[in-house]
C-alpha cells in the first residue's frame, strides 16, 4: 500500500493507512486465539456461547471488512467526524445496502436493533426505513472509529437517525455521545394526534405531566417561542440551573415528581437496558430535582393545547422533543464537567 504524503504536523499513528495496518494486526491476533488442537481457549469458547451484543457484532463487522470497504468507513478514533450529530445526514458515502454484502448488512441491522429494547427495536427499524425509503437500513450509512479491542465507536446515520455503539469507550457519555431520533409518519406535516408516529407516546406522557401542574406551575413551565432546532444548539447542555428554562422538579409535589419520572422512563423506553441505566445514573448523580421541564406555545399543531414542542434539561442532559411539523428529538447525556 502506498503511503500518502504527510505534512510535518501530521501524526503517523492517525493516518488511515497506519490505522488500517493496525486493524489487520488485530484481525491476525484474534485469529490466533485457537490452541494447537484446533479448539478455542475455554474463556473464548464460553464467550462464544453467550448472547451477542451490539459491541461483539461491531467486532465481527470490523473484521469482515475488505480493504476497500475499510477505506470508506474506518477512521482513527479521534477523527472529528465521530462526534457529529444531525437530523438528516450520511456519515460516509458508502450505503449499507449497496456497498456491503448480505452478511455485513445483517450485522449492521443486528447492531442497530441491539441498541434498542426488544419492545421497540422493530418499530425503530421501521421508522428509519420509512423515513429513509429503505428496507433493513439499506439506505443508511455507518462509520467505525478506532478498533474493537481498543477504543472504538460505531456510528449509524440516515434520515432522522444518529445512533452510536462505543462499548463505553467514550467515558462519561450515555449512548456514546449525542444522538438523534425522529419520525415523519404520514408526511412532512403531521396531524395534531400524530397518527402512526413511533415516538408520540413520549409527548403524551410529557403533556400528562403538564396537565397535572397547577396554574402557577404551568405559567412557569409554558414558554413562548421554541428552542433552535439544529446541531450544536438543540443538543447543548446547560450546566447551570440558572440558565435553564421551565419548571424545576424541585418545585413539584410528590405525585408530580412521579409523573416526571415516568416521562424519563418513556423517553428511555426505546433503548437497551444498559443505556437506560447509564443515562439515569448520570441524571441522578446531578440530582433529579435539578431537571427542568419546559413546554412551548410555538408549534402547537391544531392549537389544541397538547404541546408538541417540549424539553427536559439538567446539569448533565438535554432532551429536546420538537413535534412540529413532525418529530425531531435531540439527546445528549453526559457526566458533570
Amino acid at each position: 500500500m502506498t503511503t500518502p504524503q504527510k505534512n510535518s504536523n501530521s501524526c503517523p499513528d492517525c493516518s488511515q493507512e497506519s490505522f488500517l495496518d493496525r486493524r489487520r494486526f488485530l484481525q491476525t491476533t484474534a485469529a490466533g486465539v485457537t490452541v494447537a488442537s484446533g479448539g478455542l481457549l475455554p474463556a473464548v469458547a464460553k464467550a462464544a456461547e453467550q448472547k451477542a451484543t451490539s459491541e461483539t457484532l461491531v467486532t465481527q463487522l470490523f473484521d469482515s471488512l475488505t480493504e476497500e470497504q475499510a477505506k470508506q468507513v474506518v477512521f482513527p478514533f479521534d477523527h472529528e467526524l465521530r462526534s457529529k450529530v444531525d437530523n438528516n445526514w450520511h456519515i460516509t458515502k458508502a450505503r449499507v445496502g449497496r456497498d456491503f454484502n448480505a452478511d455485513q448488512q445483517q450485522l449492521v441491522l443486528d447492531i442497530f436493533k441491539g441498541l434498542h429494547s426488544e419492545e421497540y427495536a422493530d418499530k425503530v427499524v421501521a421508522q428509519v426505513d420509512g423515513d429513509g425509503r429503505g428496507k433493513n437500513l439499506d439506505k443508511c450509512s455507518f462509520a467505525l472509529f478506532g478498533a474493537p479491542g481498543e477504543k472504538f465507536e460505531f456510528v449509524l446515520t440516515g434520515r432522522h437517525c444518529t445512533r452510536r455503539c462505543d462499548g463505553n469507550s467514550v467515558e462519561g457519555a450515555a449512548f456514546g455521545g449525542p444522538i438523534f431520533y425522529g419520525h415523519a409518519a404520514e408526511g412532512f406535516n403531521e396531524k395534531p394526534d400524530h397518527p402512526g408516529n413511533a415516538y408520540w407516546f413520549q409527548a403524551l406522557r410529557a403533556n400528562e405531566l403538564y396537565q397535572a401542574l397547577d396554574g402557577k406551575q404551568q405559567k412557569i413551565a409554558l414558554l413562548d417561542g421554541s428552542p433552535a432546532d439544529r446541531a450544536g444548539v438543540a443538543d447543548k447542555i446547560k450546566e447551570k440551573t440558572s440558565e435553564m428554562a421551565g419548571l424545576p422538579a424541585s418545585e413539584m409535589s410528590a405525585d408530580q415528581k412521579e409523573l416526571a419520572q415516568k416521562v424519563m422512563t418513556d423517553l428511555l423506553a426505546p433503548f437497551r437496558e444498559a443505556d437506560r441505566e447509564e443515562s439515569m445514573k448520570l441524571v441522578n448523580e446531578a440530582g433529579f430535582d435539578n431537571l427542568h421541564f419546559s413546554f412551548y406555545k410555538q408549534g402547537d399543531i391544531g392549537e389544541d393545547g397538547v404541546w408538541d414542542v417540549w424539553r427536559v434539561e439538567g446539569p448533565t442532559m438535554t432532551w429536546y422533543f420538537r413535534g412540529s411539523p413532525h418529530v425531531h428529538t435531540w439527546v445528549n447525556i453526559r457526566a458533570q464537567a
